[in-house]
């Protein structure tokens, strides 16, 4: 690139300025654009080199590097070219005015461009956009009090590689940047390089991208990641969410063969096409969406994929230039339409359903239990955050029926609020739910339940929606029991006395909540043999921590796997993964069998549920003594099996311990087990001995 000289930088720009209308210029009009008396001569070359440049910008697009701001470069050297560094003599900055750096040394000069100008550059695309001190921008002269207007003050600021805009901050330029991309906007306006030839962007707009998950293809738009701004949206962070339900469904088709499975909001279609690729014939898949742009999404991720799009029942249609894994034939088929959820799910039975709207599910609950053909499963996955952990309780109110307050147990709270809301809805269909799976990790709220026909189980689901007495000074909670009480009875159920020693209303009363178990052991353990077979590391340990959770141990000894594997210890939990026999007959809970009658299938589910595992569990942070030095987790897990108590470890806080024990015996072990925080000597390092040698 040509040496420039301050003058020639600042002429530049300010062609730059003219002739893109980008900056504070943008809102000036041309009478007040047109240069000083006291610059005329350097005016005329300038309005001579606009209009060069703005014959050749009719002919071509303004994407070259003559169109760059100087303060746009690919690496450092490009700045050092602006000028000339090896020569002798005092050089000024190309990026700042004379009055605020005046010319120096090349040394100096270098040194400046480095820690000035590129250390805090914003890149987007290869482009980095350096700090800009050049009379480009200029906050608005303020009026004097006697009437005078003072002179706009200078301010550093960028140049957007995308729209030639000067924003001042460097968080609002990053901010700037990606309202361009959620837009779709993703094509810089200004080349890297003047060997690199400019590239037309799309007739739609939009670049695709392509992610591969779980051996899944699927394109992706450059706002995938907004969901308001973009019909087709795709969570990178909810793979443990489908992983989750692939595995339910996986147990559920070798109960039956085949069966019918919706993904009711498919969106890009990520998850119904895993389950088209993985399971094949096991399972039929229909994926649905209420938008045109997602149905084209999808259809054009089965073309990826290799998959045969069935447009409507009875009609198909093989991938154009696909091939499958023999001979072009297709390796799955998968029905695409585009109907409301609610639409679909009133017209047509299915085995299996999944819901997963943006926000909160329970507009589609009714409309789902209507059809699900009896020992389905529904799949409920839930978002809405805000009105789930107590945020905004009007809302919850609103979609729920349930009062609720922030509590340390509010995960799993929210999956009892969840459950309740769903076995109403399962009721006034005249059907019952036995709760399969209750997960609430990151941002989301999953539940899993098998539906069960009948008014007798509806009846038998709705005695377990009960209140929840909470107590605000300890937090101690028991479900209310079956009748009516006056409201003095209800502090009586309560194990702790705080309503007795502290004044005021102490309890509070939250619900309706399901009561009954969040877990089903036997079903955790086929969908651990399932994540093994099909290879999911990620949600192995959690459905491990699952399997102890259901059972309330630290210790499980026997879960099913496709191998003899060896002992596993995660997160203090000991698991043996045994292969599964193959024979006819199993007493895995849940599992349909050739010639068993339904009503035998649902007393052997209901058999082979273990002992349920206790409600909700307590902080050890919360509950710890001040000035004591708490045991380590897995040590105080031990001491409470040792005094005779139920206890595991639970997914929904990673330092809460579940538990039978009432408040005061976890409060009691914490106590014994903890070491007093010295001052002048050393703790024991065994807390029993510390104990005996205070004793």
């Amino acid at each position: 690139m040509a040496e420039l000289k301050e003058g020639d930088a600042e002429q530049l720009h300010q062609e730059d300025v003219d002739i893109k209308g980008g900056g504070v210029s943008d809102t000036l009009v041309p009478e007040e654009r047109q240069p000083a008396a006291d610059d005329a001569s350097s005016a005329s070359s300038t309005v001579g080199k606009t209009e060069a440049l703005a014959g050749d910008n009719d002919a071509k697009p303004s994407t070259t590097t003559s169109d760059r701001h100087i303060s746009i470069q690919t690496k450092l050297e490009g700045l050092e070219v602006l000028t000339d560094l090896n020569g002798a003599g005092r050089k000024a900055c190309p990026l700042c005015p004379e009055e605020k750096f005046k010319a120096c040394y090349s040394h100096k000069l270098r040194r400046h461009l480095q820690n000035l100008h590129w250390k805090v550059y914003v890149e987007f695309e290869g482009q980095k956009m350096c700090i800009c001190h050049l009379p480009c921008r200029q906050l608005r002269p303020s009026p004097s009090p006697n009437g005078d207007q003072a002179p706009g003050r200078l301010v550093a600021h960028y140049h957007c590689v995308v729209c030639s805009v000067t924003i001042a901050r460097k968080t609002d330029m990053i901010s700037h940047l990606k309202r361009h991309v959620n837009k779709g906007e993703t094509e810089a306006s200004y080349s890297g390089s003047s060997d690199v030839p400019f590239e037309e962007p799309a007739p739609s707009g939009q670049a695709y991208e392509i992610m591969k998950e779980l051996g899944t293809n699927v394109q992706l738009m450059p706002n995938h990641t907004t969901p308001q701004k973009t019909d087709t949206y795709f969570n990178r962070k909810m793979k443990t969410n489908r992983q989750l339900v692939f595995c339910s469904l996986a147990v559920l088709a070798e109960e039956r063969n085949p069966l019918e499975s919706l993904d009711a909001f498919g969106a890009t279609g990520i998850m119904g096409l895993q389950w088209a690729k993985h399971l094949r014939n096991a399972v039929k898949v229909t994926i649905t969406d209420i938008n045109e742009v997602c149905v084209k999404m999808i259809r054009e991720n089965c073309n990826l994929n290799h998959i045969r799009v069935e447009g409507s029942r009875g009609s198909s249609r093989v991938p154009d230039g696909g091939a499958g894994d023999v001979d072009g034939v297709p390796i799955a088929t998968v029905e695409v339409a585009k109907m409301d959820a609610n639409v679909i799910m009133h017209l047509r039975s299915f085995d299996y359903i999944h819901l997963d709207p943006f926000g909160t599910a329970v507009n589609y609950l009714d409309s789902a239990f209507r059809n699900i053909r009896n020992l389905g499963i529904i799949s409920v996955t839930s978002t809405d955050t805000g009105s789930l952990y107590s945020k905004s309780l009007n809302v919850t109110m609103r979609h729920y029926g349930s009062n609720i307050v922030r509590t340390e147990y509010y995960k799993e709270l929210a999956a009892r609020m969840v459950l309740a809301t769903v076995a109403r809805a399962a009721a006034r269909c005249n059907k019952g739910i036995e709760v399969l799976l209750a997960v609430a990790v990151e941002h989301f709220v999953l539940v899993v339940v098998r539906v069960l026909r009948g008014p007798t189980q509806a009846d038998e689901s709705a005695k377990r929606i009960r209140q929840l007495i909470h107590c605000q000074w300890c937090e101690e909670r028991v479900f209310l029991k079956q009748g009516s009480m006056v409201e003095e009875n209800l502090y009586r159920q309560l194990p702790c006395n705080c309503h007795g020693s502290m004044p005021g209303k102490t309890a509070v009363e939250l619900g309706p909540l399901w009561s009954g178990p969040l877990f089903n052991s036997g079903f955790l353990r086929r969908m651990l043999f399932a994540a093994v077979q099909h290879s999911m590391e990620d949600i192995q340990p959690l459905v491990k921590t699952l399997i102890c959770e259901s059972e309330c141990t630290t210790l499980k000894s026997s879960v099913h796997g496709p191998t003899a594997l060896t002992n596993q210890v995660e997160c203090g939990v000991v698991i043996k993964v045994q292969k599964v026999e193959e024979s006819g007959t199993t007493d895995h809970s849940g599992k349909r069998k050739t010639g068993d009658e339904p009503g035998n299938v649902v007393k052997k589910l209901k058999s082979d549920g273990s002992l349920e595992h206790p409600a909700f569990y307590y902080g050890i942070h919360r509950h710890s003594i001040r000035g004591m030095n708490m045991p380590k987790l897995n040590r105080f897990l031990q001491y409470l099996t040792e005094a005779g108590f139920r206890v595991s470890r639970t997914h929904f806080d990673p330092t809460g311990v579940r538990t039978d024990a009432t408040l005061d015996q976890f409060k009691s072990v914490l106590t014994k087990y903890s070491v007093p925080t010295y001052t002048n000597t050393t703790a024991t390092q065994n807390p029993e001995e510390t104990v005996r040698a205070m004793e």
